[in-house]
């Protein structure tokens, strides 16, 4: 199965410290790769191997005190 690239909206984030624990967040969860993250633009983009992945980053960031959406 190849691997979607996904882009997620991430509010809360105000600082280079923020986007990195946003980062970390995603690169910790298996199946997730190429994990970026634009502050500036308040997105996180990363490749999922399977579509489920996109709810278990949301939760993840929601849990570290951000707040994400698909799209």
């Amino acid at each position: 199965m190849a691997s979607q690239k996904i882009t997620l909206n991430v509010e809360g984030m105000s600082c280079s410290h923020c986007s990195g624990m946003v980062q970390k967040t995603l690169e910790e969860i298996d199946g997730v790769s190429n994990v970026s993250v634009d502050l500036d633009a308040k997105k996180a983009f990363f490749d999922a191997d399977v579509s489920e992945l996109i709810d278990k980053a949301i939760q993840e960031i929601n849990e570290a005190g951000y707040k994400a959406s698909n799209g």
